[in-house]
């Protein structure tokens, strides 16, 4: 859709830009907006590359922000989110056997300051070039009933391409399996999203014998939530981690190309 940054938007003109979008003008100026979006798209790529983000992609999320847990001016106020990711070391997934080890829940939490530190730049660097953006939190719950946080870090991911949901539950992604952590922004920068992928785990099950819980199945329809999260919880509870995580799962899962 074309965004003329011209127009305010309290313009009484402003619909009239949409009424003659079949106008050779009007096509001229769709297409400027289309490189405009293709070229910040890559300018904001190189920034995060340049940060140390390994997996970058870009969701359009006008069609699922209503389900954001934020205020509804702020939801409204963004069209994009940029998902990032970083890859989690082989060498620490290495430590894990059948349950988190020390050495993972460092990492783990290293991965989210990082994610976190590296959202607020980005964010930062938009504002700059006058736009909004918001960072999300790579690992906060609000709800704890139902275990959600502001947004889903890993449906955003899903809509900008960056993998598919796998049998694990988690996303995987075609380089990186499911060895990566997320992290969001939202903004009103006018990016050229991404599509998500048609890719499947395809007849890849090596995540489902090692899966300390017997949460995962043939089918991701299948997967078993509570049996995960009971598992989890006995993990925290036997102080063999102080959070709910694991691990096996993500150790398991290297992509179609392991």
């Amino acid at each position: 859709m074309y965004i003329n940054k011209d127009v305010p938007s309290t313009c009484p003109h402003k619909s009239a830009f949409a009424a003659r979008i079949d106008s050779p003008t009007a096509r001229t100026l769709q297409w400027v907006s289309m490189t405009k979006e293709k070229e910040n798209c890559l300018q904001i790529r190189k920034y995060c590359r340049d940060l140390g983000f390994t997996l970058f992609g870009v969701a359009d999320i006008t069609h699922v922000r209503k389900e954001f847990l934020l205020a509804e001016s702020l939801r409204l106020r963004f069209d994009r989110a940029i998902s990032l990711g970083k890859r989690v070391l082989d060498s620490v997934l290495e430590d894990i056997e059948d349950r988190p080890t020390a050495l993972y829940l460092h990492h783990y939490r290293q991965l989210n300051f990082f994610l976190d530190r590296g959202a607020l730049l980005l964010a930062d660097h938009i504002q700059d070039l006058g736009y909004d953006a918001l960072p999300i939190p790579a690992s906060q719950i609000i709800d704890w009933e139902n275990q959600r946080a502001h947004i889903s870090h890993k449906k955003v991911a899903l809509f900008a391409g960056l993998g598919w949901l796998g049998r694990n539950n988690l996303l995987v992604n075609s380089e990186l399996g499911s060895r990566f952590r997320l992290v969001t922004v939202l903004t009103n920068l006018a990016l050229d999203a991404d599509r998500p992928t048609d890719s499947s785990c395809g007849a890849c099950r090596a995540c489902i014998s090692p899966c300390p819980a017997q949460a995962i199945h043939e089918t991701r329809e299948d997967f078993d939530h509570r049996a995960c999260y009971e598992k989890l919880d006995e993990f925290r509870k036997s102080h063999v981690v102080s959070q709910h995580i694991c691990g096996v799962c993500v150790k398991a899962c290297r992509g179609p190309k392991a």
